[in-house]
């Protein structure tokens, strides 16, 4: 009798276990719009004309020369002939497409603590879980807003 009352409350943890594990891995859709939202706080004020003092930086997420090679290399990967322009960096909804290209290749998951840190280090991130602490910090003040 103990081994069994044991053995439930073993049973029962244990589907408690999977089932969140399973919720809080996923990322839903909403989320995952109100990260890319606050991403493009951090970046850019939501300002599509938004240049960093560099110069190499642009639009609402702030994407790099190299970032649009990159989204066009995973395209073509994809067998698709669809191509970015430096110019489609001003564009949200093209610079939104990007960033879900990127996510995508590197962080399938939809991880949002990683997404932060790939969207700030590139795929470096993904291999320095230390990297980027003040951005992510800034990001997760906008996230819960």
């Amino acid at each position: 009798m103990v081994k069994e009352k044991a053995l439930k409350k073993l049973l029962v943890l244990t589907a408690l276990v999977i089932c969140s594990t399973d919720i809080f891995a996923q990322t839903t859709e909403k989320q995952w719009e109100n990260l890319i939202t606050a991403i493009s706080a951090v970046e850019s004020k939501h300002d599509p004309k938004a240049f960093n003092k560099n110069g190499n930086c642009a639009g609402i997420l702030q994407i790099t020369p190299v970032l649009v090679a990159e989204s066009n290399n995973i395209l073509k990967a994809k067998g698709l002939t669809k191509k970015y322009t430096l110019q489609d960096r001003f564009d949200k909804d093209k610079s939104i497409e990007m960033f879900r290209l990127i996510q995508g290749k590197y962080n399938p998951n939809k991880d949002i603590s990683l997404a932060i840190r790939l969207w700030n280090a590139g795929p470096v991130a993904l291999k320095k879980k230390n990297i980027s602490e003040g951005y992510y910090r800034k990001v997760m003040v906008e996230l819960k807003k």
